[in-house]
């Protein structure tokens, strides 16, 4: 049985990694939760830009048949099992959400779509986005993390 797509990549992930990125995030939410309107807007922008962990494999992925194929052309055939190589790969982190860069990129603090959208949302959901969402009135770290858990899926 496939993982689901949203996660997979968690699934791969240790759980101390995992932590430490959701810890991160918690933080983030808190800060800018302080900081105000004007801050949470500019996050939101900056979450707008940030590359999720699919991107950054992809743009990998690619960097690496490119280079294996010019190489399999110009130098030495033998360079074409890494296009090879990559490709299988990528095949297995699509299906499985695991690759050789994926605990490296992990470990440096690269998130998946989800965990970006968990932040948006639970800054959203601080600036007043959804009125429907009653938070009621606690500590910052405790805002942050019950209106986190409000807003996961």
């Amino acid at each position: 049985m496939l993982p689901s797509t949203t996660a997979r990549v968690m699934e791969q992930t240790p759980d101390y990694i995992n932590d430490r990125i959701r810890e991160k995030t918690e933080a983030s939410v808190v800060r800018f939760a302080i900081a105000g309107p004007e801050a949470i807007r500019q996050r939101l922008a900056e979450l707008d830009r940030e590359w999720d962990i699919e991107r950054f494999l992809e743009v990998n992925a690619s960097v690496v048949v490119l280079t294996g194929l010019a190489l399999g052309l110009v130098r030495d055939r033998r360079w074409l099992i890494v296009p090879i190589l990559a490709s299988g790969f990528l095949l297995r982190h699509a299906l499985q959400g695991w690759c050789p860069p994926v605990p490296i990129l992990r470990r440096l603090g690269i998130r998946t779509s989800a965990e970006i959208e968990h932040e948006r949302y639970a800054l959203k959901a601080l600036r007043g986005d959804f009125q429907h969402l009653e938070v009621p009135s606690q500590s910052d770290r405790e805002l942050a993390r019950q209106t986190l858990q409000a807003v996961q899926t």
